[in-house]
Order: C-alpha cells, then structure tokens, then sequence
C-alpha cells in the first residue's frame, strides 16, 4: 500500500487499532467537485475518497460466475494478487492475471458480502449487501489523481442502509451511514460510521448530536466501545466550532468533527480466516448502535425484519 491506513490505540502494547485517514483529501465526497464513481467514505488510499456506496457506482463490470473451485474465503494467494498488482500497476500486468483476480480476490469477497447479507438479516435488518453492488470496483478514479496507477491495490466492500440513495452522486441528503470492509496485505480493516459527508447530511448530524449529545456519548464513550475502537476517528475534525455553534457548547468536542468513523485492524491472519464472517458479524454488532444513532438523525430507521 502506498500509505499505512492504521494507528493503534488503547494502552501501550494493545493490539486494537482504528482505521485513520493519512492521505491528503484528492477528491470530494459524495455531492461535491470531483467525486469518484468508485470509492467510499472508508476507502482511504486516495484512490477515489468519496463513497456511499450508493448503489451503482461501486459495482463490479460484468457478470461474475465462480468456478467450482473458487475459494469462499480470502487465502494468501488474495494477498499476493495485491503485491505482484503493486509492483506491476499497469494494465498488461492485471489482464494477464485477471483470472487470479476472479478467483482470489472477487470470488471470495463476492462470497463474503453474500454470507454477511445472511447474518446482518438477523442482526440489523435494514442494512443490507448485494453481491453484484456493494463490492467496489478494482479500478481507480484517476481523473483528478497525480498518481495514475489504474488499479486499487486493495478489495473492498460497503453495506448500506437500504433506504438510503442507491446512486452515486445522487441527492446529497440520501445517504446513510454503514459497514466497510477492507482487505489488503498488511492494512486489512473493519469501519463503520459516515466519512465526510456533504454539508447538508453534516449539519443534520451536528443538530442531532446537539441536542442528544449524552445519548451519543453513551455510544462513542462506551466502555466496551473504547476497549474495541479506541475512539472515533479524529483525523478530519475542525479547528474552531462550525458556525452556528457557540464555542461553550457541551458538544464541543463532537461538533467539530466532520466525519463519524470508527473501525479496528485486521490482521491478515484474521482476513484470510474461514472465521472472518464471525469475525465481522460481532464488529457489526458493537458498531451497530453507532451506525443507527447515526442514520436515526437522518432519519432512517432501524427495522426489525425484511
């Protein structure tokens, strides 16, 4: 990877680790100048650093039909796809190896959205995967990118509020918070939350955490969310109070913030783990509550089936 995604929390020698943004922002998120037809909010390399999975844009090109030996899971041959595709970054390279990218990286993540799908239908009904549109595609937005490499060197997927916008650029006030998960050698990762959304869907949340700031602190300041998280993510928070607020506010804190993100590392052992959907499903869970106080505000719902 061009860049370390992770900065470990906790106390000293803790293994818990949060995703962190460490690349200059290249693009703008969903709604603004700029924005990828590939990346999400999560999706931190500078490949494309909008997102919202909304809907089409990170779909995959073409029908996908695994052959029968198709690995369900991630395996180290996934990881070393992503290190030959680092040295080798250019087309020539990828369309002679396209049939490892099918079968180790594309198969398994395609499997893994449809098992995740299956247990988040238990979990938190009204967050749904898709196999054909919630995996990112492998290549890069290089529109407005000084790096012109073509391809990710990661895999990626995002599970989205089913009420939310399902398009990509579309309504700047459609879109919802989520689960992401990153798979990559060394930087793999499990996210969730909203990563710089445009004004309109940041101004509803500061509201929201104005007048609930203790219902939001119950979450973010949880013991057992600490113990897992750390924290949110601080990398994209303002320096002065956004307008409107007074600096005095008992929020303070949180209203500075510009993103809702908080995630853990993955070590590669866990992401090529036939265990890794058990795994995902009880990260899932302790980041629900987030997820939810979060697409409350905006004002979609929890449900309690499909």
């Amino acid at each position: 990877m061009l860049e370390p995604y992770l900065t470990p929390l906790g106390p000293a020698g803790s293994t818990v680790g949060r995703a962190r943004i460490v690349r200059a922002r290249d693009e703008c998120w969903l709604g603004g100048v700029g924005r990828s037809q590939d990346a999400h909010p999560l999706d931190r390399d500078g490949h494309g650093l909008s997102v919202q999975l909304l809907g089409q844009g990170p779909a995959v090109r073409g029908p996908t039909i695994p052959s029968a030996d198709a690995p369900t899971s991630f395996t180290a041959a996934t990881f070393r796809f992503f290190r030959g595709l680092a040295r080798h970054n250019a087309k020539p390279w990828f369309e002679a190896h396209r049939a490892d990218y099918e079968r180790d990286v594309r198969a398994p993540m395609q499997a893994l959205i449809e098992e995740m799908d299956v247990r988040l239908a238990r979990l938190a009904p009204e967050i749904t995967g898709d196999s054909k549109r919630s995996m990112f595609r492998i290549y890069r937005d290089i529109r407005f990118s000084k790096d012109k490499s073509p391809y990710k060197t990661h895999a990626a997927c995002w599970f989205r509020h089913r009420d939310a916008d399902a398009r990509v650029g579309g309504d700047a006030e459609g879109g919802g918070a989520g689960f992401y998960v990153h798979i990559a050698p060394g930087s793999s990762f499990v996210g969730a939350g909203i990563w710089m959304p445009p004004r309109p869907i940041l101004n509803r949340l500061r509201d929201a955490i104005a007048q609930d700031s203790k219902g939001f602190e119950r979450i973010v300041r949880g013991s057992s969310f600490r113990r897992r998280y750390g924290s949110l993510d601080e990398d994209a928070t303002l320096k002065r109070m956004p307008r409107g607020f007074p600096e005095t506010h008992p929020a303070a804190h949180w209203l500075k913030y510009q993103s809702y993100t908080a995630g853990r590392r993955l070590s590669d052992t866990q992401a090529t783990s036939a265990r890794l959907p058990t795994l995902l499903e009880s990260d899932f869970a302790q980041l629900l509550p987030l997820v939810r106080w979060l697409n409350g505000a905006l004002g979609l719902r929890a449900a309690q089936r499909r």
